[in-house]
């Protein structure tokens, strides 16, 4: 791992830079987005597709309400739309972060735990701006209460990308969402929900039964998808990395749930066991899932399902964790990173990108 940091699995973007060598590219445009009331014309400027092609010049972009209607010659006449001079600048499809945390990015945990919720929300807002300016015009959000953010955005309140929201991350009792303190155990059947749970951040559940409402209850308040924690993680206070979460029949009930609402259940997770569990219930993404074996590798593409990875290292970038068990929970996963992108590469498995940044302000 010595010779791999988390900043050289962001290769695939120096690679894309290295086309831009020698173009003299100015910095990216940092001033407010402009609404335009009709057709625009972007002049001026070299144009990245994403398709794996090169970046082009002597092309014009025409933009008619909100959507690429057409590559035009660079003199193309306006026809009546408002010319933009790109001064040079290279123009580029917008990233798409596929596991993202709206709400718990830019706080730290303390903050998360101790702050008014006005405050948590306000600085959320501010975050998906900086989101948005660094380029980042969607992200999948995979737990946490960004539905009002979401709702600010689509009506032009706040400047964000667009949110595809989870909701509440669904958990059972000790799993990796499960934020009480010690105590607030046992847990009746009149005890009021943490403050976690209030918040929508999680929302735990134990039986068929309660995972089947919990799911249904995030789908009403409009979640995109489902979260589910199927698996141990390497921040967990109480659930080891290796533990399973879940039975098979209680994560079917959400994959079911979600199914009838047109939609998925996605499953933080990293071992085999876990992996396999959720794809025999029909989880349909799986989040993390670094100790993957060859055998699941190969259950991941004949199920078709995506693998949402991110670039956990234990390099100057990762979180730093003052315990030995968590350090080696760290190293296992890292180690693990390299060999899935391996894997998925091997067998041909849908990939997706993300970054998990979550209490790094």
């Amino acid at each position: 791992m010595a010779d791999l940091t988390r900043r050289q699995m962001l290769g695939g973007t120096a690679a894309v830079m290295a086309m831009f060598a020698g173009l003299n590219v100015p910095t990216v445009v940092s001033a407010q987005p402009r609404h335009a009331s009709g057709p625009l014309l972007l002049t001026n400027l070299q144009l990245f597709d994403g398709s794996g092609s090169a970046v082009q010049s002597g092309v014009s972009v025409r933009i008619d309400e909100g959507r690429i209607q057409a590559l035009l010659p660079a003199d193309a006449a306006a026809d009546g739309a408002q010319v933009i001079d790109c001064g040079g600048r290279v123009l580029m499809p917008g990233l798409i972060d596929a596991h993202w945390h709206t709400t718990l990015a830019a706080i730290t945990q303390t903050t998360a735990m101790t702050a008014d919720v006005g405050y948590i929300h306000l600085v959320a807002a501010q975050e998906a701006k900086r989101t948005l300016m660094r380029g980042v015009t969607s992200v999948r959000d995979v737990g946490g209460p960004s539905f009002a953010l979401q709702r600010a955005i689509n009506e032009g309140i706040v400047d964000g990308p667009r949110i595809f929201p989870a909701g509440a991350m669904i958990s059972q009792t000790s799993g990796h969402g499960d934020f009480r303190m010690r105590h607030e155990i046992p847990r009746g059947s009149n005890s009021p929900l943490s403050e976690q749970e209030r918040q929508g951040v999680a929302a735990i559940a134990d039986g068929e039964d309660e995972v089947l409402r919990r799911t249904r209850e995030q789908l009403m308040l409009g979640a995109s998808q489902i979260k589910l924690m199927a698996g141990g993680g390497v921040a967990s206070l109480y659930d080891p990395l290796d533990s399973t979460q879940f039975t098979e029949r209680e994560l079917r009930a959400a994959v079911e749930a979600a199914d009838d609402w047109g939609t998925y259940v996605m499953v933080h997770v990293y071992t085999p066991k876990g992996i396999q569990r959720s794809l025999r219930a029909g989880v349909k993404s799986i989040e993390h899932g670094q100790l993957a074996d060859e055998e699941t590798a190969r259950m991941m593409a004949g199920e078709g399902a995506w693998w949402s990875l991110q670039p956990f290292l234990q390099d100057e970038d990762a979180n730093v964790y003052p315990d030995a068990a968590r350090r080696e929970s760290q190293r296992q996963v890292a180690e693990g990173t390299v060999r899935a992108y391996e894997l998925a590469q091997r067998f041909d498995i849908h990939t997706a990108w993300g970054t998990d940044i979550l209490f790094s302000p």
